[in-house]
């Protein structure tokens, strides 16, 4: 379980980082604007695909190492399904604001980078509520050990995606 387990993160990971290449020299483009683009621009259905693909992967994982009996699968995967809406919902947010971000980038100013922190912070505290306020639906369909596991492997493909997301997203100039 534990190789499975690996290689399913390092699957994920791997779909990552071409797509979130192709951001990062899109990023550095907008830096160097008088120089001629050689790569095509990342579009938004770039974007949403990438994202439907690490939706899906993220469910392989999760149903890999879950280990459910057929009875449990059929109380989990529609909250599952239903939870993950709302999680789409705040990642819309993020890729919003990322965006706006890096419209901001070259001209941002002291007043739009708090206002794009301050915004980051109340998504990152929405994305925290939804998880707590899903436990209790979780907790009605499955026994304890296979929540917290649940929540687990959610939280590090979380992070797992925060990290390769914001290590290509170039920090504020000053």
């Amino acid at each position: 379980m534990l190789k499975k387990s690996i290689a399913a993160v390092l699957t994920l990971a791997g779909a990552l980082i071409l797509p979130a290449t192709m951001l990062a020299q899109q990023a550095q483009q907008s830096q160097q604007m008088q120089q001629p683009s050689s790569s095509p621009a990342v579009t938004d259905k770039d974007i949403q695909l990438l994202r439907e693909d690490i939706r899906s992967q993220r469910k392989q994982i999760i149903a890999a190492n879950m280990q459910l009996t057929d009875a449990e699968a059929v109380k989990f995967w529609p909250v599952y399904d239903a939870y993950m809406q709302t999680i789409i919902k705040n990642a819309d947010q993020r890729v919003a604001l990322i965006k706006e971000y890096a419209q901001q980038y070259d001209t941002m100013t002291d007043a739009q980078a708090l206002s794009l922190l301050k915004r980051w912070g109340a998504l990152d505290e929405s994305f925290t509520d939804n998880r707590v306020n899903w436990m209790p639906k979780f907790e009605a369909v499955l026994p304890g050990k296979k929540v917290a596991l649940f929540y687990q492997l959610d939280r590090r493909l979380s992070q797992i995606i925060d990290l390769q997301m914001m290590s290509l997203i170039p920090l504020v100039s000053q």
